[in-house]
């Protein structure tokens, strides 16, 4: 008789936690991750299962049009996240912490993650960095709050960077990032966010530590991927890095659902007797 047990199916969770990732993982089931910024898309994402919802500082590019992820304050933050947390039945809540909010000192980011899981209900937090901020990461995870942490190409240190290239193609940046990513498994980091990296380095990465590897831009040799809502929907198209696989065409959709609206109203054809009082 056969001992081996099914991998459970992640549809049956009734509420995804950071155990049911490492269980995911461990069982080789991809994790599935969007971002999501507001109520209306957080319930369809949620009902449609979706693993992890991230609520990113992307928020500042798709849904206030900044150029980079730096403008968005902590209150910001807390705020898309109130929206996402409020829809949601499944789904595991991540909240990026915003630049300038935890790179200062341990406990300037600790007061920053409280916040965020007070204020908005989030299930956790993500923030960007290696071995630098390991220290702070312990502290945060000391005081029971789940920490994701996030390599490779960070968006807050762009300007740092001076371009969107791919991260960590020579050798010594390459150590250290497996390097860090070791190290924030040890700070205790429930999972790991790599962004825009050479996919053979992913694979060593995803296989060198026991936590989650989320990847964007990293291969598929990760344990799961995540895109950013508006790029996977088809709702920003002015934006086409290789890795984002657009899903739908919805800008299409919604102009021209508008475009019909605008002639019905135009033509008094809405609203009908039947929608009339």
């Amino acid at each position: 008789m056969s001992t081996q047990t099914t991998p459970p199916n992640p549809s049956d969770v009734p509420r995804v936690t950071t155990k049911t990732l490492q269980e995911m993982k461990s069982a080789d089931i991809p994790i599935a991750m969007l971002t999501a910024y507001d109520f209306t898309s957080a319930r369809l994402l949620d009902q449609a299962g979706v693993d992890v919802l991230l609520v990113g500082d992307s928020a500042s590019n798709v849904m206030a049009g900044n150029e980079t992820t730096l403008p968005m304050t902590l209150d910001h933050m807390i705020y898309h996240a109130q929206c996402v947390v409020n829809a949601i039945e499944r789904a595991l809540v991540v909240v990026d912490l915003p630049f300038g909010t935890y790179q200062g000192n341990s406990r300037e980011a600790l007061v920053s993650a409280i916040r965020v899981m007070k204020e908005a209900g989030a299930h956790g937090v993500k923030l960007e960095g290696g071995h630098v901020i390991a220290d702070t990461i312990e502290r945060i995870v000391t005081a029971g709050i789940p920490v994701m942490g996030h390599l490779g190409l960070t968006p807050q240190s762009i300007y740092n960077f001076g371009s969107y290239k791919v991260r960590a193609q020579e050798e010594e940046e390459a150590e250290q990032l497996l390097a860090d990513a070791k190290r924030l498994e040890e700070a205790g980091c429930f999972a790991l966010v790599l962004e825009k990296i050479p996919a053979g380095l992913a694979t060593k990465v995803t296989e060198s530590i026991d936590i989650p590897v989320i990847g964007i831009g990293a291969g598929s040799g990760t344990d799961g991927q995540v895109l950013v809502m508006h790029d996977a929907l088809g709702l920003t198209t002015d934006f086409n890095p290789r890795f984002v696989r657009r899903y739908a065409r919805l800008d299409e959709e919604i102009k021209g659902a508008v475009g019909r609206y605008i002639e019905d109203v135009r033509s008094r054809d809405f609203p009908s007797e039947d929608e009339s009082y």
